[in-house]
């Protein structure tokens, strides 16, 4: 599944003004082995990705109003909400979402799971995402995509300025 969506009457300053500076990690840890057949195809995992360039910022907002406005703007179980602040010079290399939080929690629903990716700015010089063989740039802020894990993605910030998005996590309502 994969679907376009854009998302209004959300006010995204917040997730935007939220302090990012004591949250950092990378993903790269978990995708060496979750993604190993994408890197098997492609000769492995470069060597050149390390926790430098492909660190991220996630702050996690356990909210039930804010799961529920979420949920009923994009017709989903909301499970998880999360936002990215990528620096300048950062890659999140290419991967599927995997739902493991998800699988976790809810080990026998059988729902499909998907994660909506929503750009909380407006499009910045440098800044892009790649889905599949599709490469999309430039964006508004409230612009997005809903996916399954059958499609995979990379972000990159090549620019100057911090790149922003919310992912929300949960069941499609409408599979």
């Amino acid at each position: 599944m994969l679907k376009k969506i854009e998302l209004t009457g959300i006010d995204f300053v917040d997730f935007i003004h939220a302090n990012y500076t004591e949250q950092e990690s990378s993903c790269i840890k978990h995708q060496v082995v979750e993604m190993k057949d994408v890197h098997d195809k492609n000769g492995g995992f470069p060597k050149t990705y390390d926790y430098g360039n492909t660190k991220i910022h996630q702050l996690w907002w356990d909210d039930e109003e804010l799961k529920k406005t979420l949920g009923e703007k994009l017709n989903m179980d909301v499970i998880s909400i999360s936002t990215i602040m990528q620096d300048p010079g950062c890659i999140i290399p290419i991967h599927r979402d995997m739902f493991h939080q998800i699988k976790i929690k809810h080990p026998e629903d059988t729902r499909l799971k998907v994660r909506a990716n929503i750009f909380l700015e407006d499009w910045k010089d440098g800044h892009f995402l790649q889905y599949d063989d599709t490469i999309v740039s430039p964006w508004k802020a409230g612009e997005g995509f809903l996916w399954d894990s059958d499609h995979l993605h990379l972000s990159a910030n090549a620019g100057l300025k911090p790149k922003y998005t919310l992912q929300v996590s949960g069941f499609y309502l409408d599979a």
